[in-house]
């Protein structure tokens, strides 16, 4: 909702199936927008991510959170635009594939985040990082969605793009919640101006 209520002039519940809100409405611009939870991990976003495609969404910025991982110098409140995200499973096969954003619509969102977006490799993850005797995965932030929307978006039909906040630096300092909530507002208003380039 409070997403919503950055992007959507007046948003409307117009979802809450599998427990996960979804709110639709219209930009200060006049276009039509929905702002939908995915729920946690890639399965639950994959079947959000389908029944859009169903409604009709061609175009899509997921919003998220991420650790940070190793020593990509990466601080709470930083962005990271994800530029590949791989699937890492809890079994110890390592990496998936690799898979991509649309890359005309992440262009966009890197150039509307400006200097507060950078370019980054995305683990996504089927547990919670750090896991007591997992491995550390590869790549500059873990989450838990990414991979498997980049996936799936393609055979839906829906461009894609992801812009994830640093929450927390392993063995360091967590983002509070006005600062997440501040860094998540910013981040919607540049997806938005991507989407609608």
């Amino acid at each position: 909702m409070a997403l919503a209520q950055v992007v959507i002039a007046e948003p409307k519940m117009s979802n809450h199936a599998r427990g996960l809100w979804g709110y639709s409405g219209l930009t200060a611009g006049g276009r039509g927008l929905t702002v939908q939870s995915t729920g946690m991990g890639g399965p639950s976003a994959a079947l959000v991510l389908a029944d859009l495609a169903g409604l009709g969404v061609r175009r899509a910025v997921r919003i998220g959170t991420c650790a940070a991982l190793g020593a990509a110098g990466l601080r709470p409140g930083d962005v990271v635009c994800a530029g590949e995200a791989r699937a890492w499973a809890a079994d110890g096969r390592g990496p998936g594939a690799a898979t991509f954003p649309d890359e005309e619509l992440s262009a966009r969102l890197r150039a509307e985040l400006g200097d507060v977006g950078r370019p980054g490799r995305v683990a996504s993850l089927d547990f919670l990082h750090p896991t007591p005797g997992q491995p550390t995965p590869d790549g500059e932030v873990a989450d838990m969605q990414t991979a498997a929307l980049f996936a799936t978006g393609p055979s839906l039909g829906v461009t894609l793009a992801a812009a994830l906040i640093v929450t927390e630096v392993e063995g360091g300092d967590l983002l509070d919640d006005e600062a997440l909530a501040d860094r998540a507002a910013f981040v919607a208003e540049a997806s938005l101006r991507a989407l609608f380039a």
